[in-house]
């Protein structure tokens, strides 16, 4: 049975519904955004959204897609790093449920917690406070950990360790696993397109990217963006998000639309179409037929506030998907 381990930063989302978009102005958060902030700052957001509605989910964007993974019946593990606290016991518990295998790293650090605001046009911002996830190093990995798997699933976001990020590759190679990289957040690319661009070409097997991460590496649009992914890495797919994606492998190029939905949140839409595309080639699936698995669980993870379903909607889920 084939296994993938997922790698990065073990986070709990805490999202807020925001009728008013002044308040991001107010916190100095760009619209669409991932930005970086410290744990004063994360504990000044939460008293300022305080009195609007808020949901809880375990979450990190590799951790999303081992969730949606393990969901469809993958077998599955998360590396990452939590605190001692209660948050951090919150997201081990939340991994074991969805049977996966959790190795979590731990210190006295608070756990990370992504602050996001969902704007009425489903469109999420996050402020996110890394906490003991950034603790997650180098020398926390062994050739052990990659034995017995055939994926290692990668967010982006860790080029915010660039140690971390090459011994996690230099290890899942050397053990035999093939790569899948999202690319994480645009201004996460912008601040690092050379240090992308040596992964890509050394290590990675599939990338994703949504359109702005795509214009941001590439520097064109998404199509022409496509093409240059495709040159670096067997298997490129650029979601272009109601529109659909594009997906280039082994040469060739196809358009796969979205499926209709009524949106409400995208928190986790990239996450949720990474998780059915993979779940897709592991299948034995065409890049058509894997992109729109992609898009069935893309398509329902933006009807529900957070990345998370229940069990109702993974059981359709898992039907349409099986039809395909």
């Amino acid at each position: 049975m084939t296994k993938v381990l997922g790698i990065g930063n073990a986070l709990v989302d805490i999202l807020t519904m925001v009728s008013d978009e002044s308040i991001l102005s107010e916190l100095k958060l760009p619209k669409g955004s991932m930005q970086l902030v410290d744990g004063e700052t994360c504990k000044m957001i939460q008293e300022s959204t305080s009195h609007l509605p808020k949901s809880k989910a375990s979450g990190g964007s590799a951790a999303n897609t081992i969730h949606g993974l393990a969901s469809l019946g993958i077998e599955t593990a998360f590396i990452g790093h939590v605190g001692t606290d209660e948050t951090g016991i919150f997201f081990r518990n939340d991994m074991e449920q969805a049977n996966i295998r959790p190795v979590l790293f731990s210190s006295e650090t608070p756990t990370g917690i992504a602050s996001g605001m969902i704007t009425r046009d489903g469109e999420r911002t996050f402020a996110t406070y890394l906490g003991a996830a950034i603790q997650l190093s180098a020398d926390h990995l062994s050739k052990e950990l990659f034995d017995g798997y055939d994926y290692l699933y990668v967010e982006g976001y860790l080029v915010q360790n660039e140690q971390l990020l090459t011994q996690a590759m230099k290890l899942a190679k050397e053990s035999g696993l093939k790569i899948v990289l999202d690319l994480a957040s645009y201004n996460i690319v912008e601040s690092n397109r050379a240090l992308l661009n040596s992964i890509l070409d050394n290590y990675v097997d599939i990338v994703f990217a949504n359109e702005e991460e795509a214009r941001a590496f590439a520097r064109c649009e998404p199509l022409e963006a496509l093409e240059v992914l495709g040159r670096i890495c067997p298997t490129a797919v650029v979601k272009i998000g109601a529109r659909g994606s594009y997906i280039k492998q082994d040469g060739l190029t196809v358009k796969v639309d979205a499926i209709e939905a009524n949106a409400q949140d995208t928190t986790g839409a990239g996450d949720l179409f990474a998780a059915g595309f993979l779940y897709g080639v592991i299948r034995g699936f065409g890049a058509e037929e894997a992109g729109q698995a992609g898009s069935i669980l893309a398509g329902n993870v933006v009807e529900v506030v957070g990345p998370k379903m229940d069990q109702q909607r993974w059981d359709e889920i898992r039907r349409r998907v099986a039809s395909l």
